[in-house]
């Protein structure tokens, strides 16, 4: 296909063809083109989402290692590229993984049956916490959606907490709003939740899914296997959220119940768990 000419205040005709150069980064012939109204030269990599990049070999192998449980400096010294470059290429591939989220939502029959809940993690120390707002389809074990957000500490560590970062918002409410508003175009419009007993919940289904209905069932104890994630129960009603957990802490390796690798900024947080539900959905859940 021609493209056209790159320059938005340009109204020229379709462009020329203007000779090949050789791509080392990906050992591609790309065409070049010249518009024969203001002259612009480019190339067809020039309206492509890697353009300008010198790795690009290495994006697919990154997004699996991240998905892998490998931390990003061990991803730098197996692929042989610097750490800084793990890191732009983690808000790369997070930018595309969410734009394809947002068009699978589109397309994906309409949902029936949700489990959500939160899982807690920490962004620099235990001291501040983080929740993932987490909504799964049952039955399938699909990631719907997620959406990070603060909360204060809590047992032991609370007072600790706000003497030495002073008091801590709660967010959560606003993350749970925005998860919903996310989903809700592939959510039925009786579709059933379930989740444990947080008194936030019920108040938060109601607001959004009047029709829907909703089903609590008290938290069990984690057992051994699992991460911690899995119930210590004959039966768990929300064994397809409760796995999905287990599997985010099996495969983020910021995620580890015991680990050196925290997250520093929850920025970077949402784009790992951007490539890690796009690898869940496409990759493990379809072998």
């Amino acid at each position: 296909m021609v493209p056209r000419c790159p320059n938005p205040d340009c109204s020229s005709p379709q462009p020329r063809r203007h000779g090949t150069f050789y791509r080392a980064s990906d050992a591609k012939v790309i065409q070049r083109w010249v518009c024969l109204g203001c002259k612009r030269h480019f190339s067809a990599a020039t309206f492509q989402a890697a353009y300008l990049q010198n790795k690009r070999r290495t994006n697919s192998e990154v997004a699996k290692l991240l998905s892998s449980g490998v931390s990003q400096r061990r991803i730098a010294l197996l692929l042989g590229i610097h750490r800084i470059t793990v890191a732009r290429k983690l808000a790369y591939l997070a930018q595309a993984a969410e734009q394809r989220h947002d068009e699978w939502l589109e397309t994906l029959p309409k949902v029936t049956e949700v489990q959500f809940d939160d899982l807690i993690t920490l962004e620099h120390t235990k001291c501040k916490p983080l929740a993932v707002s987490l909504a799964v389809e049952a039955g399938t074990r699909r990631i719907l959606g997620f959406e990070v957000s603060s909360i204060p500490a809590s047992g032991l560590l609370a007072e600790f907490s706000r003497q030495k970062y002073g008091v801590r918002a709660n967010h959560r409410p606003q993350a749970l709003q925005s998860l919903f508003d996310k989903i809700r175009k592939s959510l039925d419009t009786k579709v059933t939740f379930r989740s444990d007993e947080d008194p936030l919940y019920p108040m938060i289904v109601r607001r959004n899914f009047p029709r829907a209905t909703h089903h609590r069932s008290p938290g069990g104890r984690g057992c051994v296997t699992g991460q911690g994630e899995l119930k210590k129960l004959r039966f768990d009603p929300l064994f397809s959220l409760n796995h999905t957990c287990a599997m985010l802490r099996a495969n983020i390796n910021r995620l580890f119940r015991r680990t050196w690798c925290t997250t520093k900024k929850v920025a970077c947080l949402k784009q790992h768990l951007a490539v890690y539900v796009e690898f869940h959905n496409t990759v493990l859940l379809n072998p």
